[in-house]
């Protein structure tokens, strides 16, 4: 497992390589490129409890990326799936938009019909109007999930339309032909991350990035599902154009004197980093989830600011776990989100707050944001990019 790109000793002009976890023998190596870096590491959502991501989907690009003094941008805009299984054995089993498009009615646990109440299109909805709505209901009624209907389908319809998902819900104890599929939203993709141009580069030296861990442009406030496959494919496929042409153009540093990672004593227990990873996805679900305030984001701040001070001390007196390494990914991530969420003064796409519930012209623009070194302290995020 990486973590954290590789520089020469007080060079901090281009990015040489990587330091890598060999998470078999414990062995921290170095590997240096011999023209560039490419990121391709994927999104953020494991900073919520509830995601359809897979578990390896901590941040650490975009926080390696950052600490390496690369800007992110638009972290704010965390698009959620509205219907995954509610269930403790079934982490990232996303129910399908498709159910609701064949008839699927969202209800309470009594029976109540409530996206009538929400807007016009009811279970029809957008994504993130249905989202909202599901998070209304949950926080209203101080429960833990809705429930999804399609039980007025025939059983051998929905065996045929939905297979995977009747088979899952099934292993589960759910038979959906029978009852309500229990369902509650959960972070599905990370609209921001490190900042590219048309070529994958980023703006440190020698280092591309492609994906989800990328700020392309091309989601802009919102995600539309093929725009993804869109900034994974295309932009992989012109950094490797560029580099193959043009990589005796990229800047090469002084990767001669790449210094050895930095020594380390102690260890760490899996249970503590644990611990601080529960606290740290519950802040973030509770204050920075669906719908925002700025209060709550200040909450948010603060208890994100404990977690970074508890980690940072445990980063540096211990051996580099992969559970560490990936906590302290997840923290700086959740700094990032909620930093460009205290900046963003309205509601736009997948940010929605109540203290500014409209869009704003005066709000058109990239939330960018980079790493700012104060003396005597740990290093802080400053705003860049505004009009």
């Amino acid at each position: 497992m990486c973590i954290d790109f590789a520089k020469a000793d007080g060079d901090d002009s281009a990015v040489c390589g990587v330091y890598v976890l060999d998470t078999a023998n414990g062995k921290i190596e170095t590997f240096l490129a011999r023209k560039a870096v490419m990121l391709a590491t994927g999104g953020s959502g494991n900073v919520y409890t509830h995601t359809t991501n897979p578990p390896l989907a901590t941040g650490d690009g975009i926080a390696m990326a950052f600490r390496a003094g690369a800007p992110v941008a638009n972290m704010e805009f965390i698009q959620f799936h509205p219907t995954t299984l509610y269930h403790p054995g079934a982490r990232s089993f996303l129910i399908s938009e498709a159910v609701r498009g064949e008839g699927g009615i969202l209800r309470d646990k009594h029976g109540r019909a409530f996206m009538k109440d929400y807007d016009e299109r009811e279970n029809l909805a957008p994504r993130d109007i249905v989202a909202r709505a599901i998070d209304a209901e949950c926080k209203k009624q101080n429960e833990p999930c809705m429930f999804l209907d399609i039980t007025h389908v025939p059983a051998e319809e929905l065996r045929h339309r939905f297979p995977n998902i009747y088979a899952r819900c099934l292993s589960y104890g759910i038979d959906m032909a029978r009852e309500p599929i229990p369902i509650v939203p959960a972070a599905h993709y990370t609209c921001g991350g490190v900042v590219t141009d048309l070529n994958g580069q980023t703006a440190l030296p020698r280092l591309f990035a492609s994906g989800e861990v990328t700020c392309t442009g091309v989601h802009g406030a919102n995600r539309l599902a093929s725009n993804s496959l869109l900034e994974g494919l295309v932009f992989s496929h012109r950094a490797a154009e560029f580099l193959t042409e043009n990589g005796h153009e990229v800047p090469a540093g002084n990767c001669a004197d790449v210094p050895p990672f930095r020594p380390y004593r102690g260890r760490v227990e899996i249970a503590e980093t644990a611990a601080l990873k529960g606290r740290l996805q519950t802040a973030m679900t509770k204050f920075v989830g669906i719908v925002r305030t700025d209060e709550r984001l200040e909450q948010a701040s603060a208890a994100l600011s404990v977690l970074a001070e508890e980690t940072d001390m445990l980063y540096a007196t211990c051996r580099p776990t992969e559970d560490l390494l990936e906590l302290r990914n997840l923290v700086l991530n959740a700094q990032l989100i909620v930093r460009s969420a205290q900046e963003r003064k309205e509601s736009r796409g997948l940010h929605y707050t109540t203290d500014y519930p409209e869009p704003r012209d005066s709000e058109k623009r990239d939330t960018t944001l980079i790493k700012q070194k104060r003396p005597g302290q740990r290093p802080g995020v400053a705003v860049v990019g505004r009009p």
